[in-house]
């Protein structure tokens, strides 16, 4: 596990359980070795603080490019953040820039670690659990991993959209929800058949999360966040 990481564990990690009291489901599908993929819907920022602090293991989230090669002091405080915490680079521009985030992702599953991804491919502007895009699962047969479903409830009651960080002690509860690993080893990867197949996955995050289901894509955001999925459907 990263340094940064460890710190962030052993620091942050005891106050957000402290502070929100997080309920964790499902937990027994985490898998205790070996590669994996984290499937789930995106309500909030405070996402990734919270999969962090319940998940034991180490979790690589992709981060925008943009943080790796920043200049000056802020820059390069950045880069030394995410390098430090195991973050993926991810660009945004789309195509084969934004493939290089699998690229990247896909020795790091197969050398045992876990990867967090955002079908959605950005929050979700009012709640409602949007269609998912098709990289998750390309990613997980590329790399042979199996997709764990995540399904967060009640992060944009403590960090609505615009705020900086998590509000505590609101009183409102926080859910994290694991479900059945899903294995797509085998299945044939043609595009109709990674629809199919990411169609069963945001099937799964739905039935975890409760959310109405949109069948379109979500409105791009002006300025995406760290670990949102590249847009390569």
């Amino acid at each position: 596990m990263p340094l940064l990481y460890t710190i962030g564990k052993l620091t942050v990690g005891p106050t957000l359980r402290l502070a929100f009291r997080p309920t964790v489901e499902g937990l027994e599908h985490v898998p205790e070795t070996g590669g994996a993929i984290f499937a789930g819907n995106h309500l909030s920022v405070a996402d990734e603080l919270f999969l962090g602090t319940v998940v034991p293991r180490h979790l690589a989230f992709w981060a925008k490019s943009e943080y790796f090669t920043g200049i000056g002091v802020k820059g390069r405080f950045s880069k030394f953040v995410l390098t430090g915490l195991g973050a993926i680079p991810v660009e945004r521009a789309g195509g084969r820039a934004a493939l290089s985030a699998f690229d990247a992702a896909i020795p790091a599953l197969k050398s045992g670690d876990l990867v967090v991804v955002y079908p959605e491919g950005t929050r979700s502007p009012d709640g409602r659990l949007y269609r998912g895009r098709t990289g998750a699962v390309r990613l997980a047969i590329a790399a042979g991993v199996p997709i764990i479903p995540v399904g967060m409830i009640g992060t944009d009651k403590v960090q609505p959209i615009g705020a900086r960080v998590p509000r505590p002690f609101t009183g409102k509860k926080i859910t994290v929800r694991f479900g059945k690993p899903l294995d797509f080893t085998g299945r044939p990867d043609d595009r109709l058949s990674l629809r199919q197949m990411t169609d069963e996955m945001m099937a799964e995050i739905q039935k975890l999360t409760g959310q109405e289901y949109v069948p379109r894509y979500a409105p791009p955001r002006a300025q995406p966040k760290t670990t949102d999925e590249p847009t390569v459907d």
